[in-house]
């Protein structure tokens, strides 16, 4: 007897797929900032091997989510989701301070965003 999952949207699929895939990419890429005496080297190597899940990940994303979304959109949710889990890794795991300047810069961004998921024909 085999698990029989219901078909989730395109949308739900691509935005799960980029946001586990920039959790890998984040912990890959700023992870070792709380380890500044390891070998560069070594910070290297293990963050070629924390960013291979995040390649797994980000490639379907973007496959399957260019069936609804142009090149661009994807993009842009990409950069969105980044950002996103980027203030929270940074203030959570780094334990750095957000202040006011990053919510309006934040803002501003999704505004761009809006922008990008408008036809205006």
């Amino acid at each position: 007897m085999g698990l029989t999952l219901p078909a989730l949207p395109v949308w739900v699929v691509t935005i799960g797929l980029l946001a586990l895939s920039n959790l890998f990419m984040t912990l890959a890429w700023y992870g070792h900032l709380r380890f500044k005496t390891a070998p560069l080297v070594l910070v290297i190597a293990i963050s070629w091997l924390i960013a291979l899940p995040e390649y797994i990940l980000q490639v379907p994303a973007n496959r399957i989510g260019h069936r609804q979304f142009s090149a661009a959109q994807l993009k842009t949710i990409q950069e969105v989701i980044s950002l996103t889990v980027f203030a929270g890794f940074s203030w959570l795991y780094l334990g750095e301070r957000l202040g006011w300047q990053h919510g309006v810069g934040f803002t501003l961004i999704c505004a761009g965003a809006w922008f990008v998921f408008h036809d205006w024909g």
